[in-house]
């Protein structure tokens, strides 16, 4: 079963690094909403559907993976990798639902409401640059959990008396 949750683990951390340089590359790609609204709205679509379909779905599996391997191996309790490891998916979980999965919808709405007529063009385009930003740091934040579970570093002081032998 171990190896069942590292391989859904793994699995699920491709497709949440993948969803992220999909995200990075399309809100790249995005025109000024004054300048051209179709494709603008267009974009914003696959980038609701990205986030929706791709991101967290992914996010979810690495986390309860991540979480039932930790569980399931009862030597991973003691280990500060791990821990670190859980506070850093603790902190994947939040920063994604709050500050890309959240600002990507909003504006995906915002677009919808602005073509059927019922908002201006004011706020059009406002989510995208936090929201970009935010990718970046989250995906640091997952390569540093990648180099954890690689790594496995000691987070745990030494013993006295291994200080005293050096």
């Amino acid at each position: 079963m171990r190896y069942l949750f590292k391989f859904a683990h793994t699995l699920g951390a491709i497709g949440l690094l993948g969803t992220m340089a999909g995200l990075l590359v399309v809100l790249a790609l995005l025109p000024d909403p004054s300048e051209d609204i179709q494709t603008y709205a267009a974009l914003t679509e696959v980038v609701d559907k990205l986030a929706r379909w791709l991101l967290l779905p992914s996010l979810a599996i690495t986390l309860v993976s991540g979480l039932l391997s930790m569980g399931s191996v009862p030597a991973y309790h003691s280990k500060g990798w791990a821990w670190a490891k859980l506070a850093t998916g603790v902190l994947m979980f939040e920063g994604s639902l709050l500050a890309i999965q959240g600002p990507l919808q909003r504006e995906a709405q915002l677009t919808r409401d602005f073509l059927a007529g019922t908002v201006d063009a004011a706020g059009l385009g406002s989510s995208f640059w936090a929201a970009g930003n935010s990718i970046w740091l989250l995906g640091g934040v997952a390569v540093v959990n990648v180099a954890l579970a690689t790594w496995r570093p000691r987070f745990s002081r030494r013993p006295s008396a291994e200080i005293a032998e050096q």
